[in-house]
C-alpha cells in the first residue's frame, strides 16, 4: 500500500529527479521565470520554497543546506543577496504557476512558474486595483450622516453668537 506517499516521480528515477529539480531550482533563481510543464512545476515549487525560507535568515548553515540542494556558488549568491531581501516580508507562498495551454507536440499541460514578487505588472495591477475600489455606505451610514450635520449647524451657529 502507498500510504503517505504522494510525491510525484516525474517517471524518472530519484538521481536523475534531484539533479533535474536543482537545475530547474537554479534557473528560477537566476531568471525569476521559467516555462515548463505543470506536473514538473509543482514538483519545483514544493522542491524550491524550503531552500527561499532558508534564506531568509542569512547564516553559514543555511547558505550550506542550500549550496548542498543547488551545488552552483553563484545561484547561491543571488539568492541570499537579491532575492532573500524582496521575500523577507513574505510568511509563504514565494512561487506561482500560471497556466499557459497545451504543448502542440504532446498535449502536456505548459505552465510559467515565477518568483512572486519579481512580477512588476502584476504588483502594479493590484496597486491600481487597491486605488479603484471605493466603500459604499448603507441606509445605516447614511442616517448617522445626516444626524451628524444638524449637530454640526448648531455648535457653528453657537460659536457665531459668543462672539
Amino acid at each position: 500500500m502507498r500510504h503517505n506517499k504522494k510525491f510525484n516521480h516525474l517517471g524518472r528515477k530519484a538521481a536523475h529527479r534531484s539533479a533535474m529539480l536543482s537545475n530547474m531550482a537554479c534557473s528560477l533563481i537566476m531568471h525569476k521565470r521559467i516555462s515548463t510543464t505543470l506536473a514538473k512545476a509543482k514538483a519545483l515549487r514544493i522542491y524550491v520554497e524550503p531552500l527561499l525560507t532558508r534564506a531568509k535568515e542569512d547564516t553559514m548553515a543555511n547558505r550550506r543546506l542550500v549550496f548542498s540542494e543547488l551545488k552552483q556558488k553563484a545561484v547561491v549568491t543571488e539568492l541570499f543577496q537579491n532575492v532573500s531581501e524582496k521575500i523577507a516580508n513574505r510568511p509563504g507562498g514565494y512561487c506561482r504557476i500560471l497556466r499557459t495551454g497545451f504543448r502542440l507536440g504532446d498535449a502536456a499541460e505548459m505552465c510559467i512558474i515565477e518568483l512572486v514578487d519579481y512580477n512588476e505588472n502584476m504588483l502594479n495591477a493590484t496597486k491600481k486595483a487597491a486605488k479603484k475600489t471605493t466603500r459604499r455606505a448603507g441606509k445605516k451610514a447614511v442616517k448617522a450622516e445626516e444626524t451628524a450635520e444638524p449637530a454640526q449647524e448648531t455648535q457653528e451657529a453657537t460659536a457665531e453668537e459668543n462672539k
